[in-house]
């Protein structure tokens, strides 16, 4: 699995002045090519941001030990923070310069867990983003596999 760097430090995260020049696809873009750093978030829970275009997103990513429940299997904490990422991306990826959201509501339909050490991708689409709300949806298949592993939806507030 090809790693981006994640942030370290509120210091290593882009600051508010660039960000405001910038539509959620060219920030999203920036993260793909390094040119900013991903959110910690990535790092701790082991997924990353792997392709984008304008409405929809794709994270792939590896549950490591450390999210597992104490039945032995990937906590359903890890399918949200996944999914959640995947579909707040695809609602970013249309949004203008110096715009922000945040994530009202998601939920998740996990089908079946995901073992341990395998690569997965989410996928989402974005169905809609207006002046106050977007919504979407994503799937998390395996990749060697192609299963279905969780569904979710998301809605979105606009902020600004």
């Amino acid at each position: 699995m090809r790693d981006l760097k994640s942030a370290q430090s509120h210091a290593d995260l882009p600051k508010p002045e660039d960000t405001a020049n910038w539509t959620g696809l060219e920030y999203l873009q920036k993260t793909i090519s390094g040119e900013v750093v991903a959110p910690p978030i990535a790092g701790l829970m082991n997924f990353r941001l792997e392709a984008i275009e304008e409405g929809r997103a794709v994270f792939r990513g590896i549950p490591k030990f450390e999210s597992a429940n104490p039945m032995g299997t990937t906590h359903g904490g890890w399918y949200g923070a996944i999914l959640d990422s995947a579909m707040a991306c695809a609602i970013m990826s249309k949004i203008g310069k110096g715009q922000s959201y945040t994530t009202l509501e998601y939920k998740i339909n996990i089908v079946r867990p995901v073992p341990e050490s395998m690569e997965v991708e989410a996928v989402s689409i974005a169905g809609h983003v207006g002046r106050t709300t977007g919504v979407a949806n994503a799937e998390l298949r395996g990749l060697d596999d192609n299963r279905l592993y969780a569904t979710a939806s998301t809605t979105c507030m606009r902020i600004a």
